[in-house]
C-alpha cells in the first residue's frame, strides 16, 4: 500500500525493530540474561549494522531446527533485505531508527497540546495534529 501511495519513498525497517527480532532469538536460545547470549547478540547486531545479511542469516539458521524465532527470522531478513541496507542509508544521511521522529512528534505536538490552561476535545486535538489549529 505504501509503495502505491508513495512510489518514490525510501522504505527503511526501523533498526530497533530489526534488533528486537534478534533479541527474541537470543532469549529463546540462551534465556533472558546470559553472557553468551549477550555476546551472540552483539555479533548479530554488528552484522545487521554493517549490512552483512548473509553472515547474519547463516548464524541464525544454525538454530532454526530447534527454536521457532530462529526458524522465522531468516525469512524476515530476506523479505526485508532491501529495506535494511543500513550502511547505505546512513551514507545517504538517512535516519535508520524512528526514535528521533517519534521524539520530535512527541515534543512538537505534546508541547502544543499541553500548554497551561489548555483543554482539548478529541476533534480539537486531531485538528492540531493535522495542522488546522482549531480548539
Amino acid at each position: 500500500m505504501e509503495a502505491e501511495l508513495f512510489p518514490d519513498a525510501i522504505q527503511i525497517v526501523d533498526l530497533f525493530h530489526a534488533k528486537k527480532q534478534l533479541s527474541d532469538i537470543v532469549k529463546a536460545l540462551f534465556g533472558p540474561d546470559n553472557l553468551l547470549g549477550r555476546e551472540w547478540a552483539r555479533r548479530r547486531h554488528l552484522e545487521l549494522d554493517e549490512g552483512w545479511m548473509g553472515t547474519l542469516r547463516k548464524a541464525i539458521r544454525r538454530y532454526a531446527g530447534t527454536h521457532d524465532p530462529a526458524r522465522k527470522c531468516p525469512d524476515y531478513l530476506t523479505r526485508n533485505q532491501t529495506r535494511m541496507r543500513y550502511p547505505r542509508f546512513r551514507a545517504q544521511g538517512l535516519c535508520v531508527s524512528s526514535g528521533v521522529v517519534e521524539a520530535g512528534v512527541k515534543v512538537a505536538i505534546g508541547t502544543r497540546l499541553k500548554l497551561a490552561g489548555m483543554y482539548w476535545t478529541m476533534a480539537g486535538a486531531n485538528a492540531i495534529i493535522a495542522g488546522n489549529g482549531r480548539k
